[in-house]
């Protein structure tokens, strides 16, 4: 005979509960935000976070001591990117973080013109 099993509960996930990403965020819904996307790269600017920080904006800080993408930070804090934004508004706003554009394609060198370099470096 097998010993019963105990079902597990289902644990919702930290940032399901509207409560509290209404208390991280301030309420603040309709507030502008800064043009952050997915892809832009987050940099801690000072050491330590402030002691005025809230949790979630020093775990930012913490993180961020090298450059991680908003995707990231989302996914590390089990917060959605709504949220996240709003935080990093916040930091950015204090200027505790600096963002960074990530290198697009149009600002690469065209290819033709890096092989035509290369030829011209190999006659040479």
């Amino acid at each position: 005979m097998t010993p019963p099993q105990r079902e597990r509960r289902k644990q919702e996930p930290e940032g399901s509960n509207p409560e509290r990403l209404y208390v991280l965020t301030g309420g603040t819904e309709g507030a502008e935000r800064a043009p952050i996307d997915l892809v832009t790269l987050i940099v801690a600017r000072s050491g330590p976070p402030p002691p005025t920080a809230q949790p979630e904006q020093a775990a930012v800080l913490r993180l961020c001591r090298r450059p991680l993408s908003v995707a990231e930070l989302s996914a590390y804090l089990a917060l959605p990117f709504s949220v996240v934004t709003i935080l990093l508004t916040d930091l950015l706003s204090a200027e505790l973080i600096e963002s960074r554009a990530p290198i697009t394609r149009a600002t690469l060198p065209d290819r033709s013109l890096l092989e035509a370099v290369m030829h011209g470096l190999q006659k040479l």
